[in-house]
């Protein structure tokens, strides 16, 4: 089957096989030496000429995203949320349960954020510490503007949180030259790892700093599992097998390159899209906003979308419908994992003859 969904993905056989080194007790120094391969190898794909750690943890990429939230924000501080789609509903939804203040800055689930109306909110309300960020808002493939953004955050002395579960590895951001502090990814998108490990990088400083603020929650603190990592510990259990995944993916990710693969990515993003013009659909977003590892199309009239995820199942392809407002009018392609060229043009034939 051909997982044309945002995660999880088709994986290599490398990435299959590392499942089958072994069971390990996570108390064991061996552990402590793959979860440091992780770990360093996580550093080098994404932040190598910077000081910044990272944190692996058990459990989704929401998992993650909600360790970084719950953890940032200083008590009697503010979190600016720019919302323009339903991952930035989701922080908002966040920092509200772990009653954060929060300042929403919306906009059309189909267009970027103005940076300088976030410079004007952080100016008006010196309260707000945090600002976060969806970097590929997977509601419809939009990138935003995480340099820009980046920008004005840092130039008002603040923090930028950015969400790049669908992003890392799948479209540029640099995370220390962009002006980011804290940046949460999960192993089972463009990393092409498998489902099971959220993790967070974040400056040095940004994680001396949270490990000085009071704690929000148990297992989501992030400070609590780094002093554990620098004990060679891990504060609970750990999904083991997972991480041996996640190890050979890096290694992967590290051989190819993070360039590479964004470049193969937009590569294979371009094939479909010709492929989409071809057969008259409608893409949601105009070239410029679109990521390179989802694309959002609108449904053709007369087609519901069960019809056609049925259609396309029964011929060995996934894809996924829309969310939201948009969950009756388009459907989403992703070309995220170890697939081929051939695959794109099979999926292609397939699409037409759904359609037809």
């Amino acid at each position: 089957m051909i997982l044309l969904n945002p995660g999880p993905v088709n994986v290599s056989p490398r990435v299959t096989a590392a499942l089958a080194r072994g069971d390990l007790c996570h108390r064991e120094p061996e552990f402590s030496d793959l979860l440091d391969s992780v770990c360093t190898k996580l550093v080098r794909a994404f932040a190598p000429d910077a000081d910044w750690v990272a944190v692996p943890l058990t459990g989704s990429g929401t998992l993650a995203l909600e360790a970084a939230v719950s953890s940032a924000v200083t008590p009697g501080r503010k979190l600016l949320v720019v919302v323009n789609g339903v991952y930035g509903e989701r922080i908002r939804e966040m920092a509200e349960a772990h009653a954060i203040e929060v300042v929403s800055l919306a906009c059309a689930w189909t267009e970027r954020p103005d940076p300088q109306a976030i410079a004007r909110a952080l100016a008006a309300d010196p309260a707000i510490e945090v600002v976060a960020l969806v970097h590929h808002e997977t509601t419809t493939g939009l990138v935003n503007p995480v340099q820009e953004v980046g920008r004005v955050v840092r130039d008002a002395g603040r923090v930028l949180l950015v969400d790049s579960i669908s992003g890392l590895a799948g479209d540029p951001i640099e995370l220390d030259a962009w002006g980011v502090g804290i940046c949460v990814g999960v192993a089972n998108k463009c990393v092409q790892g498998l489902p099971g490990i959220g993790f967070v990088l974040a400056r040095r400083s940004e994680m001396e700093r949270m490990a000085a603020l009071p704690q929000r929650t148990v297992y989501l603190h992030l400070p609590r599992h780094h002093a554990a990592h620098a004990r060679r510990s891990v504060a609970f259990t750990a999904a083991v097998q997972i991480l041996y995944a996640l190890d050979e993916a890096l290694s992967e990710l590290l051989e190819e390159t993070v360039a590479a693969r964004v470049e193969r990515y937009a590569r294979a993003a371009g094939q479909l899209r010709a492929g989409f013009e071809a057969l008259g659909l409608e893409m949601l977003l105009p070239e410029p906003l679109r990521s390179s590892s989802i694309t959002s199309l609108r449904l053709p009239g007369g087609v519901v979308y069960e019809t056609l995820h049925d259609r396309l199942k029964a011929e060995g392809f996934v894809i996924y419908e829309g969310q939201g407002a948009l969950g009756r009018e388009i459907f989403r392609v992703a070309n995220m994992g170890a697939l081929q060229r051939s695959d794109f043009e099979r999926f292609l034939g397939a699409l037409a003859r759904a359609i037809g």
